[in-house]
């Protein structure tokens, strides 16, 4: 605890002098003078608040000052334009949307002083609770304060921040292992970031067999068909099903095959074309995708006599689908028109995906088979996302447990404690 003493001057004015050990007992003991008794008091309660140490940013003999322009901590968005600018394995499209995360979002982070006023970030300054104030402010966004209807930015679902708090904490951390050391601490360690199934709404749609086949019996393109019949049959991303070539294909082994080798992806805004064929999404994306035996009379039947290089799904009149296109002309229009005749779901083009993984667990299918046939990087993105479906073996489980507890431990000798 810090304590004031009182000191009389000659000329009958007195000052007043916070004293206290840094950090506690055993610390050395720090001091500071004041004119008045108020502002001791004030100081006093900073000190007290800070674990008994000086407050931040707090400059003995002179209060609180403006950080100096120090080479050694340089501003957030300077170091964070850097660190983005020097990360390797990943495309141009990746690193664009890592810029503008740190333009659109990070740059609302802030240092907020003690004395309430807000200051800049620096690599520095940033603190934990300046971490966690950035997070409410993107849970809370911002009205636009002429017109309260408007809004000058959405709250943020609980998946985009933690998007984005996990691009911060890679910033902060390479601070940390930055040589010079620019800090000694992550303050992203440990924040408390809002739950992603706080939603009531879920992000995925699930389709019953009987569902599905009502929008598929509203495609009535063969080409879209096989397509949509191939998504909702393997479980492929969009970008892994129309990049799919036939080179890609084994057809005339014991268990036909598709290899999963590239996927489509985004180029930056302005480059032409607007998509090019790169890696699947993660490591773990390259992988072997067994096939059906009517999946592989579809693939034989649409790759017979096309050259190595041609993409195994394309539309009549092009090389390749358009993931627009296809939406607009083909998907759209059928969701719209089974759900006029009674469909009750909205499933999205993705869904398909999800559907897939619903109907293996269903199956019964275990986690880590679904996992690898998905390319999903860790079993625990498997978990965490379709866990909650694993419900058809309740029944195996209760039984289980009844079994291990059919033969009852000796309860002779026990007597109730209350």
């Amino acid at each position: 605890m810090a304590s004031i003493r009182r000191r009389e001057k000659k000329d009958g004015t007195a000052t007043y002098q916070v004293r206290w050990l840094e950090g506690g007992r055993g610390g050395s003991w720090q001091d500071e003078i004041f004119g008045d008794e108020d502002s001791a008091k004030d100081f006093k309660r900073l000190v007290e608040a800070h674990g008994n140490k000086w407050p931040y940013g707090w400059v003995r003999g002179r209060g609180f000052v403006e950080p100096d322009d120090n080479p050694d901590d340089p501003p957030f968005l300077d170091f964070a334009a850097r660190y983005i600018d020097r990360l390797t394995g990943i495309d141009d499209r990746t690193r664009e949307d890592y810029h503008r995360d740190v333009r659109v979002h990070l740059a609302h982070l802030e240092h907020m002083r003690a004395d309430g006023r807000a200051l800049t970030a620096t690599v520095g300054n940033i603190t934990q609770d300046d971490v966690m104030d950035w997070v409410r402010r993107e849970e809370a966004g911002q009205r636009d304060p002429d017109d309260p209807e408007k809004w000058l930015r959405r709250p943020a679902d609980p998946k985009s921040i933690r998007n984005r708090h996990g691009l911060l904490f890679c910033i902060m951390q390479a601070a940390v292992e930055a040589e010079p050391q620019l800090r000694t601490k992550n303050p992203c360690r440990s924040t408390r970031l809002p739950r992603v199934d706080n939603h009531i709404q879920d992000e995925m749609t699930f389709l019953e067999r009987d569902e599905y086949q009502r929008i598929a019996a509203e495609i009535k393109d063969l080409a879209a068909r096989d397509l949509t019949d191939w998504l909702v049959g393997t479980g492929m991303r969009w970008g892994e099903a129309t990049a799919l070539q036939v080179r890609d294909v084994t057809l005339d082994a014991a268990i036909p095959t598709a290899n999963v080798q590239r996927a489509w992806k985004r180029a930056p805004k302005g480059v032409k074309p607007a998509y090019y064929l790169g890696p699947p999404k993660t490591r773990k994306g390259r992988r072997i995708v067994a096939l059906s035996p009517a999946q592989a009379d579809m693939v034989r039947r649409l790759v017979t006599g096309m050259p190595p290089e041609a993409f195994v799904f394309r539309p009549l009149e092009g090389q390749a689908w358009h993931h627009g296109n296809f939406y607009n002309r083909k998907w759209k229009p059928a969701v719209a028109a089974a759900i006029a005749k009674g469909l009750p779901k909205r499933p999205r083009i993705h869904d398909l995906r999800h559907t897939h993984v619903a109907w293996l667990i269903a199956a019964r299918i275990p986690l880590p088979a679904i996992q690898a046939r998905l390319g999903h990087e860790s079993i625990q993105t498997t978990v965490d996302r379709y866990g909650h479906l694993v419900r058809d073996l309740d029944s195996e489980i209760t039984a289980a447990v009844e079994a291990a507890m059919g033969v009852p431990a000796p309860r002779a000798g026990l007597r109730a404690v209350g």
